[in-house]
């Protein structure tokens, strides 16, 4: 087992760990088995865990084994030996993440139905499978209703839908059919009132016995359709789509022909895991399904009435307090715009309409992201990262309401949703400063505002066609198309299952707020305002590498009557 085995395997149980933690574990004969034991008996409390925390005794003490030789230290000694955190995190892109439970009884798509497969016990008694569901308590009231800004006027906000104290999960093979059949249970409604659509177990049927589809009152039944979700994507010999669509009755085929240009085009965009409609003509045989339409979740074209806001909001996030790549020159002279210290009258205008600044995840650079980022850090305490990002919001007006979300560089799990900030984090803050979850759907003041970091946009990227880190608000339309804000299970994303799928964009919201990316995007679709907000990092050592061109200390701000937005430079 390798030191980024380990590191990954605490960063989806919600762990950051040291250098000299990971040292030790990969040092003992049985690297995964100690892993498991620290997950089982660490203090949920703590965010960091230190060779402090790993008793190598008391699980030698049942296993009955030993350190490797080589280092020529007892366990005790190790642990004495252990210095001050100094593991750093860097670009986004660079980071690497493995499935959502490493080692679990997964459901790799295209392969296992995840609708109608029964559980497997586990028999291990340190299972391999890491937990999910670790940091996600909350610990402070939540904030919901009605907040006041700082001179007594009213800066309503209601936060609508968060996960922060309602993670039940712990990584069982049901839980994963149990989130996957929710999914498509929301996203096949979405769908339904277009189409009716058949069972595809009615499919089946018809097939076994022989006979293609009949009306009731005679004659062929050639064109059905069905809802589905995908579990297949290829290229066929000839070069045409085939598709196959799963619900929880059974899965089907689906052909899309590559003389139908715009519908072959509709399919090459189609990913795993997400829900569509088909409908099209059955073969001879009703062995599949000659498609002729592709529907998608969508959204309807239907816009919302804003009646009584006013003032503007600020959005940015990826902020990474921390990294010796944070701009905090530019920083501070986008604190001075918000205090209304501005050589431009223009500038000092804009700031007194400023009601909610909005942060969407990566406050700070946080540490043990990757192996061998500590060379890129100017913080090298997590607590004191956070304790300087509070230093900086507290020089914020009182009259601006501040709401913050976390990111993957964050101190909460790494599997999403993620919830808001611990107790330890968001104590160092003034009591103005709003923490949601990752996503957040808030409402400012009747504009609803759905709040996500934006991870799936990797794999998004990787997967449709025409999407790219330079544009990422065409990565964002795609989600609202898809009404989901991370479709791709298994892949870049690790993804917690819940009962609920908190991913699914329902409600609509007027904006759609992400980051991640480093880069600034803003578009429109159907109504809803895309932004992706950028940075205040400057190009990092692996950006540099892989050649991904960032946008810093640019920060997109929205007037709330009309959601007309300016882009400000600083």
């Amino acid at each position: 087992m390798r030191e980024i085995d380990v590191q990954e395997a605490f960063l989806e149980a919600g762990y950051q760990i040291s250098p000299e933690a990971a040292d030790l574990i990969v040092s003992h004969s049985l690297p995964e088995d100690l892993v498991c034991y620290v997950l089982e008996h660490v203090d949920e409390s703590i965010f960091v865990i230190e060779a402090e925390h790993i008793d190598v005794l008391s699980f030698e003490s049942e296993c009955g084994t030993t350190l490797k030789d080589g280092s020529g230290k007892s366990p005790e000694q190790l642990t004495e030996a252990s210095p001050q955190i100094t593991v750093s995190s860097q670009g986004i892109s660079e980071e690497k993440t493995s499935d959502p439970v490493a080692s679990s009884s997964t459901i790799t798509p295209g392969t296992t139905s995840v609708m109608n497969s029964p559980a497997s016990p586990r028999s291990k008694k340190y299972s391999s499978s890491f937990p999910v569901g670790y940091g996600s308590g909350g610990g402070i009231d939540r904030s919901t209703g009605a907040g006041t800004n700082g001179n007594g006027a009213g800066n309503n906000i209601n936060i609508m839908s968060d996960i922060t104290d309602m993670s039940t999960c712990v990584g069982e093979y049901m839980e994963f059919v149990q989130y996957f059949r929710n999914r498509y249970s929301k996203l096949s409604d979405l769908i339904r009132g277009r189409i009716t659509a058949r069972p595809i177990e009615s499919l089946n049927k018809n097939r076994k016995h022989g006979g293609g589809l009949r009306r009731s009152g005679g004659g062929d039944y050639s064109e059905v359709s069905i809802i589905g979700m995908v579990s297949e994507v290829r290229s066929t010999a000839n070069g045409h789509k085939m598709l196959q669509l799963e619900d929880p009755t059974g899965s089907f085929l689906v052909l899309v022909h590559q003389a139908e240009k715009d519908l072959f085009e509709e399919a090459s965009k189609i990913i795993l895991d997400e829900v569509i409609g088909v409908t099209g003509s059955l073969t001879n045989d009703g062995s599949l399904i000659v498609a002729k339409k592709i529907i998608l979740p969508d959204l309807p074209n239907i816009s919302h009435r804003r009646e009584g806001t006013w003032g503007k909001a600020v959005f940015t996030s990826d902020v990474h307090i921390g990294s010796s790549t944070f701009l905090e020159e530019e920083w501070c002279n986008f604190l001075d715009f918000l205090n209304g210290k501005s050589d431009n009258e223009q500038m000092r205008e804009l700031s007194k309409d400023i009601r909610f600044l909005v942060i969407a995840g990566d406050l700070v650079d946080g540490i043990g992201i990757f192996p061998g980022q500590e060379h890129e850090l100017d913080i090298l305490d997590i607590y004191d990262q956070y304790a300087k990002a509070a230093e900086y919001f507290s020089q914020v007006p009182e009259h601006i309401q501040i709401i913050i979300s976390p990111g993957n560089h964050d101190a909460v799990r790494q599997a999403e949703p993620q919830p808001r900030f611990p107790e330890r984090i968001t104590s160092l803050f003034e009591d103005r400063v709003i923490f949601v979850g990752n996503p957040a759907l808030v409402d400012l003041d009747g504009v609803q505002v759905l709040m996500y970091h934006g991870r799936s946009i990797d794999d998004l990227v990787a997967s449709v066609p025409g999407v790219s880190y330079q544009e990422p608000e065409k990565a964002m339309i795609e989600m609202l198309k898809r009404r989901h804000l991370s479709p791709i299970y298994g892949s870049r994303v690790s993804i917690a299952p819940e009962k609920q799928d908190h991913f699914v964009i329902d409600p609509v919201p007027d904006i759609l707020h992400c980051g991640h990316v480093h880069t600034i995007g803003i578009g429109r679709y159907k109504n809803v305002l895309a932004i992706n907000s950028g940075t205040w990092q400057s190009q990092t050592e692996f950006q540099k590498r892989v050649n991904v061109m960032p946008t810093p200390a640019q920060v997109p701000l929205v007037d709330l009557s009309t959601l007309k937005t300016s882009l400000l430079h600083f």
